[in-house]
């Protein structure tokens, strides 16, 4: 099992290119079950969660090529059940029932796994296609899903803790093959939720109103190929954008885009930072200090729940106090138990991490309990004195597009062990 290993101290610079979205690949890849005819998507990121996709549609039927960033799919034939080996490790594979029932009629899928960040049930993806008209039991630890005719209507997809993303994903791919018009109120409306719809419509269906609260679908008979190039990482961009500030450093992040961002830069340049969007990127410079800073995530286009740990991290090493309330996963705070080995000063009360910005991080063996966890960890070593050994980084590897050897490009000491 690998490790890495960050040597704190060395103030970040450069240029660094940002990959394809994970959050966007993965539903679009499921996406491609819905054709017989060939997808091909473009700027595809190498992860480990990518490639357990790509497995998994192999399983599925599915004639599959990933090279270069590039996936070519063709779906001649669909399998109703999934590999329970391959599902159980990634919770995104739970987007692959939408297509499936719409191509089939029936599925069986296993509960899924991935990140240890919360309770996250899937009840809500089999109340909007049991709305559509498919019924579903659990039994073994797999969910079987039926339905003789989908049939679109009305569906509101809103829980407490927001808009769910990959529950809009299932159902709007599964009613693009139901008769009539279905509605989803209270839809999630993430870029990479339009990035969906994009390729969807480029297929061929009816789509109105992705990237906004109500979206309307009208179901076609059938869809066929498409070319598509998958949405930059916005993830990605803000945690290499916490990885300047917090080795007081000045970076490019190539291909980053603003609009996708807009309330991770409000935060940013609330704590002081200097940030310049343009049709490039995003340019992103530390002054002398940076100011403390309070922030609740919420569903886009609130903060987003991803960005949490790494902020806690920033904020560790920022003078002053700062709130962090976590609305979206109450109880995404594994990472806190790991930074106070490196001396950060943190309180939870509740689901808010409440910081008291130190003046140095003391490096530490550390362990990843999670993907955006881990790349806290990271940030956290990047600017400890001495050395930080980050463990189980298969975490980080499902998430970041080669993390370690970018870092390294922008001036950081940082090496993976195996």
């Amino acid at each position: 099992m690998d490790k890495l290993v960050v040597k704190g101290g060395a103030r970040l610079s450069g240029r660094v290119k940002i990959s394809g979205s994970k959050n966007s690949a993965l539903p679009i890849l499921a996406a491609t079950l819905l054709t017989p005819e060939k997808c091909v998507l473009h700027n595809v990121p190498d992860l480990s969660d990518i490639r357990f996709m790509l497995e998994i549609l192999a399983q599925l039927g599915s004639e599959v090529t990933f090279e270069n960033g590039t996936v070519t799919t063709r779906a001649p034939k669909v399998k109703s059940e999934t590999p329970y080996d391959l599902v159980r490790k990634m919770r995104a594979s739970i987007c692959v029932l939408g297509p499936i029932i719409a191509r089939c009629g029936r599925a069986t899928i296993s509960e899924p796994g991935g990140c240890v960040i919360g309770d996250r049930p899937i009840d809500i993806h089999l109340k909007g296609l049991a709305m559509l008209g498919a019924e579903s039991r659990s039994e073994g630890g797999n969910v079987y899903v039926t339905s003789k005719e989908l049939v679109g209507r009305e569906i509101f997809l809103g829980t407490k803790f927001g808009s769910t993303v990959l529950g809009t994903d299932n159902v709007m791919m599964a009613a693009t093959r139901a008769k009539g018009v279905t509605i989803i109120e209270s839809a999630a409306c993430e870029p990479e939720v339009r990035d969906l719809a994009d390729v969807l419509v480029k297929m061929g269906a009816k789509i109105v109103g992705h990237g906004t609260r109500r979206v309307e679908i009208e179901g076609v008979d059938g869809l066929g190929g498409c070319e598509h190039t998958i949405i930059p990482d916005r993830i990605e961009a803000g945690t290499f954008m916490v990885a300047g500030l917090i080795t007081g450093g000045d970076v490019f992040l190539d291909g980053a885009n603003g609009d996708h961002m807009i309330n991770v830069i409000d935060r940013m340049k609330s704590c002081g930072a200097e940030l310049k969007c343009s049709g490039e990127g995003i340019q992103v410079a530390a002054p002398r200090k940076l100011s403390s800073i309070d922030l609740v995530t919420e569903t886009y286009p609130g903060f987003p729940t991803d960005m949490q740990a790494q902020m806690c991290a920033l904020m560790s090493v920022t003078p002053g106090i700062s709130a962090i309330t976590e609305k979206i996963f109450p109880s995404r705070f594994m990472h806190l138990s790991e930074l106070r080995r490196m001396g950060a000063k943190v309180d939870l009360e509740g689901s808010t991490a409440i910081i008291h910005g130190v003046k140095e991080l003391s490096g530490a063996p550390v362990m990843a309990s999670d993907l955006r966890a881990s790349a806290a960890l990271v940030l956290a070593g990047l600017v400890a004195g001495g050395t930080t050994e980050v463990n189980r980084v298969y975490h980080i590897d499902r998430g970041y597009e080669h993390i370690d050897q970018k870092l390294r490009a922008l001036g950081a000491e940082i090496e993976r062990v195996r």
